[in-house]
């Protein structure tokens, strides 16, 4: 039972962390694609707004650009902060040439070549206009982006690149336009956990960022802005989620739980298990041990009734009415000891079923102290021992029932009787509190240790001894004890040092 729930608990945790490993595999492979199309509409974005700004409109009565348009084109920028104009050229040269054919003779394959010719001018101090040169006029008409061939549109990013590669980044793009773009394709793929983000200069920090935000290279996930035709960029978008591990157990939470769930129950249930079986074979023990002592018990009446039964039947013995008296008298004596055995298992089994009917009434406890001394006094002395009393309670007069009260006080003085090994030295007190009187019952016995006070109440319990039955009784007196005395609203507990003696006390409530 115990290798399979091992077994169970280790295969349900394997499965769990599988699970959890999947989806944080799936959760960072999302959080990429993100960026990744991020960044994508982040350079269109700004591609579409250079193309609109600068090649939206036509000359009068033209549907689509022209190639003399698109292939010379001349960018002139005007930085007023740095006093600066910066002027862009740019020329897209065909040369025509022939091939001859490998297939054909005297034939030939006509060729064209493409060439790109840039030029670059920075003029400082001489700002005269802020409007650009290739302005046209208002009247032109708006053509698609969309309707450019391939190639135009590659120059067209060429060109933009160029032209934006001298602006700060918190120019080209906004925080507000990241973070729309971020939480709008992390929320296309079902990822709505918090977020920060931060773009970074080759490791250097720029204004875009959003609060708190830590470079942490093992917990961020990156992806270049703006790469250029070589696929170089020189910012990162780096993406950070703070409550990473928390959203990732939820998103298998309600499996989570379930396992959980199952494993609490098998465990319970194997451990329920466990404690039954344990339950019963203690209690299996319990009643062999009880059996053995009440046969030892019995045993000693029943052969002494035997012996005097034998005798009585003697001719020489019968006829002798002193020793048939006396015989009688035994016989009567141990069948008395026998039926009170079999009285107080009796009692206590209607104890456990609440059956037994206990009236009460009002006493005075050092009465009933005073008629249970009575009943050891006998036991006491032939012990060679004694007991003192100091009934010091000034008050003693509780609600109880008299005969099984006495019962309990006789009980604790009969076992600090039987487990004096030397004469035994009995004290005996009382004392008030508030609202409790306290009787407290001390010898100078062996005592017991901690184990055997945790049980010592118990149904059918007795201290472990081997083989040996040198103490009489069958481990119901204490049991009795507790019973009664709880029956009274009151409590026993007992304090005890092994080979220094023991001290029952028990505080019932005054009237």
């Amino acid at each position: 039972m115990s290798i399979s729930l091992i077994g169970i608990i280790t295969v349900q945790v394997f499965w769990i962390k599988n699970a959890i490993e999947l989806s944080e595999n799936q959760f960072t492979s999302d959080v990429k694609s993100s960026l990744i199309q991020v960044s994508e509409n982040i350079s269109e974005q700004e591609l579409s707004n250079f193309y609109q700004k600068n090649f939206s409109r036509l000359a009068q009565n033209s549907e689509y650009l022209s190639d003399s348009e698109i292939k010379d084109f001349i960018y002139q920028q005007v930085d007023t902060a740095r006093n600066e104009t910066f002027t862009y050229a740019q020329s897209i040269l065909e040369e025509n040439y022939r091939v001859p054919s490998e297939f054909f003779e005297n034939d030939s394959i006509d060729l064209k070549r493409i060439y790109s010719k840039e030029e670059f001018t920075l003029v400082k101090n001489q700002v005269s206009s802020d409007e650009d040169i290739h302005d046209l006029p208002a009247d032109e008409h708006f053509v698609k982006y969309e309707q450019l061939e391939d190639y135009q549109k590659l120059n067209l990013k060429h060109q933009s690149g160029i032209m934006h590669s001298r602006l700060p980044i918190y120019l080209r793009v906004s925080n507000q336009e990241l973070v729309f773009n971020l939480s709008n394709e992390l929320s296309i793929r079902g990822i709505t956990t918090e977020f920060k983000y931060g773009v970074y200069n080759n490791d250097l920090s720029t204004k875009l960022k959003s609060g708190y935000f830590r470079l942490n290279a093992s917990k961020t996930y990156m992806v270049p802005l703006f790469v250029d035709d070589n696929g170089k960029s020189n910012y990162q978008l780096y993406v950070s989620f703070p409550n990473k591990k928390n959203y990732l157990i939820s998103s298998v939470g309600k499996i989570l739980g379930l396992s959980a769930l199952f494993i609490i129950v098998i465990i319970l249930a194997f451990i329920s298990s466990l404690y039954q079986m344990i339950k019963q074979k203690q209690l299996s023990e319990i009643k062999t041990d009880f059996i053995n002592n009440m046969t030892h018990e019995f045993k000693t009446p029943i052969a002494t009734i035997n012996l005097a039964l034998d005798a009585i039947k003697n001719p020489k013995i019968i006829d002798d009415k002193d020793k048939v008296l006396r015989y009688v008298k035994m016989i009567g004596e141990e069948n008395k000891r026998m039926n009170a055995q079999v009285e107080s298992v009796l009692r206590i089994s209607k104890l456990e079923k609440n059956q037994l009917d206990i009236e009460m009434e009002v006493d005075d406890l050092h009465d009933m102290i005073e008629e249970a001394l009575t009943h050891v006094d006998l036991l006491i002395k032939n012990r060679g021992g004694k007991i003192t009393s100091q009934l010091n309670a000034e008050l003693s007069e509780i609600l109880s029932n008299q005969f099984h009260l006495t019962n309990v006080i006789v009980n604790i003085l009969d076992n600090a009787i039987k487990y004096s090994p030397e004469s035994p030295t009995i004290e005996v007190s009382t004392e008030n509190t508030v609202k409790n009187i306290i009787l407290k019952v001390k010898d100078q016995g062996m005592g017991m240790s901690k184990n055997v006070q945790k049980n010592i109440f118990k149904k059918f319990y007795r201290e472990e001894t081997g083989n040996i039955h040198n103490v009489k009784g069958h481990g119901l007196g204490l049991s009795y004890v507790k019973k009664i005395v709880e029956h009274h609203q009151g409590t026993v507990y007992v304090e005890s040092e092994k080979g220094k003696g023991t001290t029952f006390i028990i505080k019932l409530p005054l009237i």
